[in-house]
């Protein structure tokens, strides 16, 4: 489960920014980003890459167009993707995006440890999907959005979060993140080969005291594959 992130400028975020063809605004940059809140996407439209903020929360209340607490969908798990029953069925075939991050938080699930995690020398692309709600009142389209979740990474991910581990998507390669957000692309068979748990690139691991605080309590140490 990825259950926290932030998303910070820095060298890293702007070198993203240029490789997607994108800019980020102050509004989209936060130290701490929690389930419900408001995250930035990436996604595509017209033939453009936009950004726009939506709920992190994929599916909303009708109505409210608040997260719909029935389910918690802040993450979509991989191995959901293809049962056409699942909530998250059409959206990975109509509607993917990329989520920008510095870096995001995960728990061991003991409720006290908890670790930080960075990319070296990188800033983070999670694997996202997204929907679109009428606001009914003003005519705005309202969007919401979820990380995609992977089986874990063991044993390097045992200690960290045995459960799962977001997927990150490699935004400098042009061809997979032209596939990736081409809304018209839906031969998602394609994209097996990325919904396995891999390391993209080196991680460096912090233990920090709280997810909400980011306070670092031990050396870092690198996960580099």
């Amino acid at each position: 489960m990825c259950g926290r992130f932030n998303l910070i400028d820095s060298p890293q975020v702007q070198w993203l920014c240029k490789s997607l063809g994108i800019e980020l605004y102050d509004e989209h940059a936060s130290d701490d980003i929690a389930p419900g809140g408001d995250i930035a996407i990436v996604h595509e439209r017209a033939g453009e890459r936009v950004v726009s903020t939506a709920t992190w929360w994929l599916f909303l209340d009708n109505e409210t167009l608040k997260p719909n607490y029935k389910y918690a969908s802040f993450n979509s798990r991989s191995d959901k993707l293809f049962s056409k029953r699942a909530l998250a069925y059409r959206p990975f075939r109509e509607s993917r995006c990329l989520i920008p991050a510095s870096a995001f938080v995960e728990g061991l699930g003991d409720k006290k440890t908890y670790h930080k995690i960075e990319l070296e020398g990188s800033a983070i692309a999670f694997g996202g999907l997204f929907k679109e709600y009428l606001n009914k009142d003003s005519g705005e389209v309202i969007y919401s959005a979820s990380i995609i979740t992977l089986p874990p990474l063991s044993p390097q991910w045992d200690e960290i979060h045995p459960k799962s581990l977001p997927l990150m998507i490699d935004f400098e390669d042009e061809d997979i993140v032209s596939r990736w957000l081409d809304p018209s692309n839906q031969d998602v068979e394609q994209f097996e080969a990325l919904l396995e748990p891999t390391v993209l690139k080196p991680m460096k691991v912090t233990k920090i005291d709280k997810p909400s605080r980011w306070n670092p309590i031990e050396e870092s140490f690198m996960i580099r594959k």
